[in-house]
């Protein structure tokens, strides 16, 4: 088995990704951008190539993209302890607050409480941009790429299915191989991941039993707990592009059998776009607040296991011989073209949802450039932008009354 060094303990990982899962604002394309930032140009824990490779896996994988590359990196740097603590520090803080939430804490109303959502948004539109910004000179550095860039972006953009990611990333791949294969090596010094294939194909074998076995024992009614469970699991299990995908599926799992009301159930998505982290953690207000055994806290673990089960284990899974697969000379080709349509998939995502649904007039426009200019020039700690964003877009909204 490939062991990563062990000079690195789960404590630093879980301080990174606890103080990511306080502060990480604006749904899972702007997680990435948080992650590069903190890991790629802060701490340094891998390059450029290596991050590029770890979305555009995790972009293609059934899950929640931007935990997968959390639990990744973690995984990367402290070993299996390592990635339950990124998973661990990133998830709790939304899955605490969402559990409150389900518990009647009071959702944030009139124009301070408006303001500070808008301005959680706008900073998310700064932190995409200087993501795409970065990964473009990076990744995009010749016409070629540049193109694959454009044409994965404009799949996105005039296609409303999830499955135009996968798309753009499959033909990103091909087009990498037709055209990039003479381009310059990316980097080599990836870090080893201690996955072996053993492990690998013991998960993707546990992944599949659970998808199948789950209904099965639903129907043997040995405890009701196995139904939540297997609800969470699927739709876990069968969402592709980010966590907002995952939402529908929720809601025919849990609001035609009566487990949730509607009303209810859009309380709490309205919740969870309000907090830090993956928006998966919706998984926990539901089993806090379903009609049937367990709820509450049991339900609100049950939940968030569940939901985050499946594409963990399908990302353990895959990591083995994905390393195999990229050292490859036609692979190096192939994943250049993913790269590239990766930085096009996160231009498409800068656009629309974030900049359609935030930036409405010039204050707006202000706010997010001061965002941008601040996180680029000054280097500015994310965390200190989501606060002076959130105060601007409170001054505007107080402004307007």
């Amino acid at each position: 088995m490939v062991k990563a060094p062990r000079t690195h303990s789960p404590l630093e990982v879980l301080r990174a990704f606890l103080k990511l899962g306080l502060s990480s604002f604006g749904g899972p394309i702007a997680h990435l951008g948080y992650f590069r930032e903190e890991f790629v140009v802060r701490r340094r824990w891998l390059d450029e190539e290596t991050y590029a490779d770890l979305v555009g896996m995790c972009q293609f994988l059934p899950g929640p993209a931007s935990s997968q590359v959390g639990f990744t990196l973690g995984l990367m740097r402290a070993g299996y302890r390592g990635a339950l603590a990124a998973w661990v520090g990133f998830t709790l803080p939304s899955a605490i607050a969402l559990v409150l939430f389900a518990y009647g804490a009071g959702a944030l109303g009139g124009p301070i409480g408006l303001g500070l959502l808008h301005g959680l948004k706008l900073v998310a539109v700064a932190i995409v941009a200087q993501a795409v910004w970065g990964m473009a000179r990076t990744l995009c550095p010749d016409r070629e790429r540049a193109s694959i860039a454009v044409v994965a972006a404009l799949i996105i953009l005039f296609s409303t299915s999830s499955v135009a990611q996968i798309a753009a990333i499959l033909l990103g791949g091909l087009l990498g191989w037709q055209f990039c294969a003479g381009a310059s090596a990316p980097s080599t010094g990836h870090l080893a991941l201690p996955v072996s294939r053993r492990a690998g194909v013991a998960a993707l074998t546990a992944f599949f039993l659970l998808l199948a076995g789950l209904p099965a024992l639903c129907g043997l009614g040995l405890w009701p707990g196995i139904a939540l469970f297997e609800a969470f699991y699927r739709s876990g299990a069968l969402v592709f592009g980010g966590g907002h995908v995952v939402l529908p599926l929720l809601r025919e799992a849990f609001v035609p059998p009566g487990w949730v009301t509607d009303d209810a159930f859009l309380a709490g998505y309205g919740a969870a776009q309000a907090v830090p982290g993956p928006l998966f953690t919706f998984a926990a207000y539901l089993g806090a607040i379903v009609r049937v055994s367990p709820h509450g806290l049991a339900g609100a673990a049950l939940g968030l296991i569940g939901i985050f089960l499946p594409g963990m284990l399908i990302l353990l899974g895959t990591l083995p011989f994905w390393e195999s697969f990229r050292r490859l000379t036609v692979a190096q080709a192939v994943m250049r073209g993913v790269n590239a349509a990766v930085v096009g998939l996160l231009a498409a995502a800068l656009y629309n949802p974030l900049w359609t649904s935030s930036v409405r007039t010039p204050g707006d426009f202000g706010l997010a450039l001061v965002g941008l200019v601040l996180l680029s020039a000054w280097r500015t700690p994310p965390l200190l932008v989501v606060i002076i964003s959130a105060l601007g877009a409170i001054a505007l909204a107080l402004a307007k009354t």
